[in-house]
């Protein structure tokens, strides 16, 4: 109403979180620990179609790849040999946990 001061939002809020935070374990539910790292989401639903599509092209790529790092190829090499850039076949090593000898 006109001439009463509003109420603080931030002790709305404070309220609100501590009347759920009572229901919840009020219902004798209990804290739940997540180990560090797991956050619960799956790589292949997060992106578009689009991107999705991009990825099966490299995966596509990525066994001959790893054939020439296992023959002791570098990146910048083992791009040169696949006709592609090297941004491409860093990525595409990335996403495959391929590993390359000698500088990146």
């Amino acid at each position: 109403m006109i001439g009463q001061p509003m109420p603080n939002p931030r002790d709305s809020i404070i309220a609100t979180l501590n009347q759920q935070l009572d229901h919840y374990f009020g219902a004798g539910k209990s804290v739940q620990e997540i180990a560090p790292g797991v956050t619960g989401v799956k790589d292949l639903i997060f992106g578009t179609s689009h991107s999705n599509k991009l990825r099966i092209e490299r995966n596509k790529q990525a066994p001959r790849l790893k054939e020439l790092a296992d023959a002791g190829m570098t990146v910048i090499q083992a791009a040169k040999e696949m006709g592609m850039e090297t941004k491409r076949a860093r990525l595409i090593a990335r996403e495959n946990d391929i590993k390359f000898p000698g500088p990146p």
